[in-house]
């Protein structure tokens, strides 16, 4: 195994105090308490971090209300708004290996992939928003008022900042979805207290300094590492926060939902996914087999919208599946820090004991596994497995498990395909695989989902709205739809 050497800023990066950023500060938790974290490749102790207190969230908070409500922040113009995060992405191009060693020590995958997808990915996406700070705009409106008659009026409509944003983001992709929040709150001119997944802090704490970096006001970015028991509730509770977005799962969502509707507070939900795959008669069945695998196995599963349904019309199942698993059973699974792996562990114990246990349950139902279905270690590793002769009411299909396990059916006709697909409590993506474009655009319209993907999947890209039908979410990530989620409309109507 060829592991590839750390730079030496990411060794000093992780053997530094344990610190946190609240306000213009980098500070140890009040009660001075901390929290360990683990390489998932190896299950060692990697570095320590603050565990914060209900007080140290509500500090950080209220260093991004004085930030929004009478700091140098609220006098910027869209030009240095948009100048500021350019500068924020060039930062974070210059430190590009920096932080994809961050990601794969803290989260495990590939830092080869890392760098080439989620660092490069949050770099676009903050470009992309940069250009957005510049054409934020209302509307001139002419009223008519019918008890007014003789009266002249100018109105207008304003779009605004929303506030003080908390953003709780999840494990998977710690850096990507931290700039998916951070990038239209500071293109809008909100402020953000950003509590990180409990176990992937490293990459959102070196965001935090390329913040401060590029000249961004204290308070304007603050960063609370803790638990979700403690720092996530107090940042979901309180009351000086004007919008909550959270990436992560149905459950906790649900939860962030019915609090922030008690306060009123705005709200954004990217939850979880059961996305079917759809390999149509007429696909190229080679491309098709291949795109499928990727769909679920990479970043070990460990994504909202991967392809975790496959859904084969059924004279080419076998094949199909067959292909499949050669595939999985080629790959190769290792440290993430060696650019040869293809696969990496999962998060922690937890998640592999979890997934381990749906892949046992399909066994004892009488399920086939196909391939796969094999754990190990040091370190968090559960195998690419593929399992077929499972019922669509099985847990196996209806239900989210976040690891490299694809469940395959096969179908008879489209109508069956449909049924089957939108037969799930989720909604987030999905991908037909056809070369009949009649039939492709007969079916986009009927797919219960927040993406559609022709041919490929999970593929993404800043100018397009990303988010879920059903337990899937509320609201969307980038694009234009993002600047709508940060900002509040407000009508003018002046009498002359």
């Amino acid at each position: 195994m060829a592991i590839a050497p750390l730079l030496a800023a990411t060794t000093a990066f992780i053997q530094r105090a344990p610190r946190m950023l609240i306000g213009a500060h980098w500070v140890e938790a009040s009660d001075g308490q901390t929290m360990p974290l683990r390489n998932p490749a190896t299950g060692e102790q990697l570095c320590l971090v603050p565990r914060a207190t209900v007080d140290d969230v509500n500090r950080a908070v209220l260093a991004a209300r004085q930030a929004f409500d009478d700091s140098p922040w609220t006098r910027t113009r869209p030009r240095e708004r948009q100048n500021l995060l350019w500068k924020l992405a060039d930062l974070m191009q210059r430190d590009a290996e920096l932080l994809a060693q961050l990601e794969c020590l803290n989260n495990g995958k590939s830092a080869a992939v890392a760098q080439a997808m989620d660092v490069q990915l949050s770099i676009d996406f903050l470009r992309y928003m940069a250009g957005w700070a510049t054409k934020i705009e209302g509307a001139s409106v002419e009223v008519s008022l019918p008890l007014m008659p003789d009266d002249q009026f100018h109105s207008f409509i304003r779009r605004e900042a929303v506030g003080v944003v908390g953003a709780i983001v999840a494990w998977n992709f710690p850096l990507l979805l931290a700039c998916w929040k951070l990038g239209p709150a500071l293109a809008t001119g909100c402020t953000v207290v950003l509590k990180p997944a409990d176990e992937t802090p490293l990459s959102a704490l070196k965001l935090a300094e390329l913040v401060q970096e590029a000249g961004y006001p204290e308070g304007v970015f603050n960063v609370v590492t803790g638990t979700g028991i403690t720092a996530g509730s107090a940042l979901t509770h309180n009351p000086l926060v004007d919008k909550l977005t959270f990436t992560g799962s149905t459950a906790v969502g649900k939860e962030i939902g019915k609090i922030a509707m008690d306060s009123m507070t705005r709200v954004t939900l990217e939850l979880g996914g059961k996305s079917p795959t759809i390999v149509m008669a007429d696909a190229d069945l080679g491309n098709a087999a291949a795109g499928a695998a990727s769909a679920i196995f990479f970043n070990q599963g460990q994504v909202c919208c991967a392809g975790s349904r496959l859904y084969v019309q059924r004279k080419h199942f076998d094949n199909v599946v067959a292909d499949i698993a050669g595939i999985a059973n080629a790959m190769k699974l290792g440290n993430g820090l060696d650019a040869s792996v293809e696969m990496g562990p999962l998060i922690s114990a937890r998640q592999q004991e979890r997934v381990w246990r749906y892949i046992e349950m399909g066994r004892e139902s009488g399920a086939t596994i196909a391939c796969g279905g094999e754990q190990f270690g040091p370190g968090y590793f559960v195998k690419p497995t593929v399992i077929v002769d499972v019922d669509q009411q099985h847990s196996l299909v209806q239900e989210e498990i976040f690891g490299p396990v694809l469940v395959a059916i096969p179908f008879d006709d489209e109508a069956d395909a449909l049924r089957m697909a939108n037969d799930s409590p989720y909604g987030l993506g999905a991908s037909i695989w056809s070369n009949d474009l009649a039939a492709v655009h007969r079916m986009i319209p009927r797919i219960k989902s927040g993406s559609v993907w022709v041919n490929c999947h999970s593929a993404l890209d800043p100018a397009l709205p990303f988010g879920g039908y059903k337990m899937s979410g509320v609201g969307r990530e980038m694009g234009h739809a993002a600047i709508e989620h940060y900002t509040e409309l407000k009508s003018v109507l002046i009498k002359l």
